[in-house]
């Protein structure tokens, strides 16, 4: 799917490899619905794979980031046969999967209300940048459903009590509570907000691309429990494969030469 197929997003990369992803159905409020998810889907998989992305910004038009799940698309769903609807429930959990295990770092540009499944977007990013303006909530409850597909992500980001109180008193929070409780990284005022993304991304282009992606393998299959022998060993083998690599090899000869390493010079 090239950039100019896509009907919900617009796509940009810059000569360092910095991809910008914006939801773009400002109109909606960017709800998602089976067409973005689609996009959203194909979007981060082709940038996965792609050699010219490095850091994928996710933003959005308008005075929302997202109002989470299109409800005229929940009400179709809720329509369909039960296979139908499993596959549309999967479609979905496909989405939350691309971004949460796409092996480039993910920032969420948050410049208004993220609600329900707007929410499940930025627990599935790496950094979160927010205006302090931006209001959160978990409001599938007040629709008579729960965050079932963004709850895994929603429970990692800011651990079990936080998650079981958004969702079950679905309750608005502002940028400052969401930041106490490890939903956004950063907040910021608007006019401030692409300096201080600019920054982050600097900060990652410094850093070997492929040590950043192991990183998110890595931790994305650490569990916050006991540290088991089976995780002892995972940690083991994953850094004993990894400092033999090209990369790791060129990071110790860059910093013993006192030069930059090769991935900051291309």
């Amino acid at each position: 799917m090239s950039t100019t197929d896509y009907q919900t997003l617009k796509l940009g990369t810059d000569a360092r490899g910095v991809t910008r992803i914006t939801l773009a159905r400002e109109k909606t409020l960017n709800a998602f619905d089976e067409v973005m998810i689609t996009e959203l889907t194909a979007a981060f998989t082709a940038m996965a794979q792609s050699p010219h992305t490095r850091v994928v910004v996710l933003e959005a038009s308008g005075r929302a980031f997202s109002a989470g799940a299109d409800l005229r698309w929940m009400e179709r769903a809720s329509k369909n046969t039960h296979a139908a609807n499993l596959d549309d429930a999967r479609s979905f959990a496909r989405m939350m999967q691309a971004i949460y295990e796409c092996p480039k770092p993910v920032i969420a540009r948050v410049q208004g209300a993220a609600f329900g499944g707007g929410v499940g977007l930025c627990c599935a990013c790496d950094l979160v940048f927010s205006v302090p303006e931006a209001k959160f909530a978990v409001s599938e409850a007040k629709f008579g459903i729960l965050p079932s597909v963004i709850g895994p992500y929603l429970h990692n980001a800011v651990g079990k009590r936080n998650a079981l109180r958004l969702a079950l008193t679905a309750e608005q929070i502002d940028a400052t509570r969401a930041m106490q409780m490890g939903l956004v990284h950063e907040v910021v005022a608007i006019e401030q907000l692409d300096d201080a993304i600019e920054k982050a991304v600097t900060q990652l282009l410094s850093n070997g691309p492929g040590a950043l992606g192991e990183i998110k393998h890595l931790f994305g299959n650490l569990a916050v429990a006991a540290i088991s022998d089976d995780v002892r060993e995972l940690t083991a083998q994953t850094i004993a494969r990894v400092r033999a690599t090209d990369e790791a090899r060129e990071g110790f000869a860059a910093f013993l030469a006192k030069r930059p390493p090769a991935w900051m010079t291309q």
